[in-house]
């Protein structure tokens, strides 16, 4: 029983790694956020969080996934459309999707009834979800489950691709979230101002446009390792990057 019980701990721990940026993504993410937000927003993000930093709630919308109550916000935290689709163009799904996610997080973040808890509430998820927009396979197609049914190897091991992205990459180069946070590309005013134009839907389009050129230059089956980490480690960091940048524009745009 006992065996079983490990076992079953086992694939609990590798679904919960397939589903978005592990939770070292994550914080990196908001911790980028943190260094772009101006005063009325930081103001505000500390009262509706009681001082809690927005990398330490980057992982809530992970960490309730266990509770039943909070089920219906699973497909919120991505959304599948066809190459050959637009998020315009293509049906919506009935169960929501990243995009309404954000949507409904905005909403209650700017409105005048919204209790305190509940945009605490939707400050959290908001930051989850801006950071799950920014990871590539979360954009991706839905026959593979955004890349959870790529098979490929990690080195020796057998993964898949979505956790190759999620995870595996991250942890192989072996930086804590602040350091990731603190040894990004410098940008200028300018080169950040650009980064954070446009909207979530505009996002959401960059992020495709990354997603498929993964699929373009990897087959199920490859063996991902060294060369993988020199081809797409800087991109996956400039993913982490753009989060975070975005994240504190629309933040001082809600909440500034």
């Amino acid at each position: 029983m006992r065996y079983l019980l490990f076992i079953l701990t086992l694939l609990l721990s590798f679904t919960a790694q397939a589903d978005d940026w592990g939770k070292t993504g994550h914080r990196a993410t908001g911790a980028i956020a943190e260094q772009y937000l101006n005063r009325k927003a930081r103001k505000a993000i500390a009262n509706l969080l009681d001082g809690e930093s927005l990398a330490l709630v980057s992982t809530f919308a992970d960490d309730i996934k266990s509770d039943k109550q909070y089920r219906a916000y699973g497909p919120q935290h991505y959304v599948n459309i066809p190459f050959d689709k637009t998020y315009d163009t293509h049906p919506k799904s009935d169960k929501g999707d990243i995009i309404q996610g954000i949507d409904h997080a905005i909403a209650t973040l700017k409105s005048e009834t919204a209790t305190k808890e509940e945009k605490a509430f939707q400050l959290r998820m908001l930051v989850h979800f801006i950071g799950d927009l920014h990871q590539p396979l979360h954009t991706g197609l839905a026959e593979d489950k955004g890349g959870n049914d790529f098979q490929v190897r990690w080195f020796k091991d057998g993964t898949n691709l979505h956790r190759v992205w999620d995870s595996q990459m991250i942890d192989s180069h072996g930086m804590s979230y602040s350091e990731l946070a603190m040894n990004m590309p410098q940008l200028s005013k300018k080169e950040r101002k650009a980064m954070a134009s446009g909207t979530h839907r505009d996002w959401l389009e960059d992020s495709r446009d990354v997603v498929k050129d993964i699929y373009a230059n990897t087959a199920i089956g490859d063996k991902l390792g060294y060369r993988y980490m020199y081809d797409y480690f800087d991109v996956l960091k400039g993913q982490l990057q753009k989060g975070g940048v975005r994240l504190a524009a629309l933040l001082n745009e809600v909440l500034g």
